[in-house]
């Protein structure tokens, strides 16, 4: 099962064989780990986690074993553990995924077809939905044209230079499916731009996911997760990250930690079960994502 049909993207079938999928995942044993805490794992698919800068809640997007008809669903941390994932308030019909906060955690993006109710990829747009200082939500907007287009937008990521990145089928792209970023201007008008080549190439490229400091960019692309790097004002050509990250091809819907040195990201399992969280630590172990219930540190206050 492929990730791409999210986007409705033809893909063939993937030539890799049971062997050679166990042998890439005892490679990757060593520093990647699955994070499947009880009440948020699931017979069904899990991705795309989003902590609550504010709250410590965690959502994430619940959809069927085919990656089909996608929700978002919050978990907060109980004194027994995450408690039974419920829809937002603000939840609407049809498909909603891709949560993204800022790190003061007053806005949350996110994509969906609300506007219609429609099952159809053709009408994912981009959302964003403000909280005021009573940690209230406020009313979702969907953000204007050229930020959203006749095609599908996936993956809202603001980044720490002030530029919001983004996955779209719109026409004028590199390829099937490039990765496009945009940010306001003086008048509080949008400018929409393509990364160019050395981000994008003629297949498929859908997920950009800036990190904390803005120096790295990491790109879901149709053949894998790949790494660019910030030089002066531009990104470098793109290179593949190791097998510990690309073990079959299903990784999707990755998170940084707030300090950059940890990545969670879901894989389809592609057996009896579903698609699960991973847990990648290359530069060593962090109290990441948090412990739930709470770990008490002695001395700390209550």
């Amino acid at each position: 099962m492929s990730l791409l049909r999210k986007i409705k993207i033809p893909v063939g079938t993937l030539a890799v064989t049971l062997a050679a999928t166990l042998a890439r995942a005892a490679i990757a044993s060593d520093s990647v780990t699955h994070w499947a805490p009880p009440g948020i794992a699931s017979p069904l698919f899990e991705s795309h986690a989003a902590f609550d800068p504010l709250t410590g809640d965690l959502l994430f997007v619940r959809s069927s074993k085919d990656f089909t008809g996608w929700r978002i669903l919050t978990s907060h941390c109980g004194p027994h553990g995450w408690t039974e994932p419920q829809p937002q308030p603000f939840a609407a019909p049809g498909l909603e995924a891709d949560p993204f906060f800022t790190p003061d955690g007053r806005w949350l993006y996110f994509i969906s077809t609300r506007a219609t109710g429609s099952s159809s990829a053709h009408d994912l747009d981009i959302w964003r939905i403000q909280r005021n200082n009573a940690h209230q939500w406020g009313k979702p907007e969907r953000l204007p044209e050229p930020v959203n287009s006749p095609g599908a937008e996936w993956f809202p990521r603001p980044a720490a230079d002030g530029w919001l990145y983004f996955g779209s089928d719109r026409p004028g792209g590199q390829g099937k499916t490039d990765i496009w970023r945009a940010r306001m201007d003086s008048q509080s008008h949008w400018q929409v731009e393509n990364l160019g080549p050395s981000i994008n190439g003629p297949g498929s490229e859908y997920e950009a996911l800036p990190s904390p400091d803005g120096k790295r960019l990491l790109i879901e692309a149709d053949d894998g997760y790949f790494e660019s790097n910030l030089n002066g004002s531009t990104w470098s050509p793109r290179h593949r990250l190791g097998p510990e990250i690309n073990v079959n091809g299903s990784e999707i819907g990755a998170v940084f930690s707030p300090t950059g040195r940890s990545l969670l990201f879901a894989r389809d399992l592609q057996g009896n079960d579903s698609g699960e969280f991973f847990l990648w630590q290359p530069n060593g172990p962090e109290d990441w994502p948090p412990s739930c219930p709470r770990r008490h540190v002695r001395g700390a206050t209550p």
